[in-house]
């Protein structure tokens, strides 16, 4: 079969199978990448037998709905590469924009020295990795209450030479016991009410734990909430990603039960709420 058609084969078995259809050409760039083979100008012949097997496997699977980043043993997030399965969730390309904005905010508030930040819930590791990559001034801390979480996060500091110290435990408990203190508490929570639907790829391949967040969607928050004063400087900032749903609760929720902090709701790039920072003792920070 030559590449086209094979393109051409999956695509219509994706349309009838409600998977999307450019999922067939990332997966194949991405096997034919690993293969050191190149795609573009050999695309009119016929593939290989190997790597028409690998593909041919591959696309079963992800016409049962199991994640591309599943079958391939790794997604990439912020242009790093990030080993996931069963055990952690994917990395979003919408929390790659919340990395962004804490790495401006960090520019912004601590443009000097070292800057000591905490993740909370890390999962694997994407938000942790690429903060302590992408600024060195950072010395990063990350938790997480599951161990299956914690052992890929540390394979994907290794995998890209990050230098991260790893807690296990419940949200802020870890470094509360530590007696850290931070100016950068970061934590994308699972926020996700726990009636609502989700796709099936995301219900049977994706843990719950690191989805569901209460009947609300806003238990882990609170959690944080409690607990952020003992861990965080007089001078410092949190920064969450949140459902696009939630703005009225959150901010109900931060005027409750953090009355003394400033905080502020940011839009993602499709226009949806999806990032809220909260500052103490930086007075300047909402403008």
């Amino acid at each position: 079969m030559k590449f086209r058609e094979a393109v051409k084969h999956y695509e219509k078995q994706c349309a009838e199978n409600g998977v999307p259809e450019e999922t067939v050409m990332a997966f194949l760039v991405e096997i034919a990448n690993q293969e050191r083979y190149n795609l573009y100008v050999h695309y009119e012949e016929e593939m290989p037998e190997e790597l028409e097997a690998q593909f041919q496997t591959g696309m079963e699977r992800i016409l049962k709905q199991e994640p591309m980043a599943h079958v391939l043993g790794y997604s990439w997030f912020y242009g790093y590469k990030f080993l996931v399965d069963g055990d952690v969730l994917i990395p979003r390309p919408e929390t790659e924009e919340l990395c962004a904005r804490i790495l401006a905010c960090i520019d912004r508030f601590f443009p000097e020295g070292e800057v000591h930040c905490v993740d909370i819930g890390t999962g694997s590791g994407a938000i942790a990795v690429t903060i302590a990559k992408e600024e060195p001034r950072v010395r990063m801390d990350a938790t997480d209450i599951s161990l299956e979480a914690l052992e890929k996060a540390k394979a994907n500091a290794r995998e890209n030479d990050a230098e991260i110290s790893f807690y296990a435990g419940d949200m802020v408990k870890p470094p509360i016991a530590e007696g850290k203190q931070y100016d950068v508490l970061i934590c994308n929570p699972p926020y996700i009410p726990s009636n609502e639907s989700m796709e099936t790829s995301v219900i049977e391949f994706e843990p719950h734990v690191a989805l569901f967040g209460g009947e609300d969607g806003l238990q882990f928050y609170r959690s944080v909430f409690t607990d952020c004063r003992k861990v965080l400087k007089p001078r410092s900032f949190m920064a969450f990603e949140m459902g696009w749903n939630q703005r009225e609760a959150m901010s109900r929720l931060v005027k409750e039960m953090l009355p003394e902090a400033q905080f502020e709701i940011r839009k993602d790039m499709n226009g949806k709420d999806r990032m809220l920072f909260v500052y103490f003792g930086l007075e300047d920070a909402v403008k």
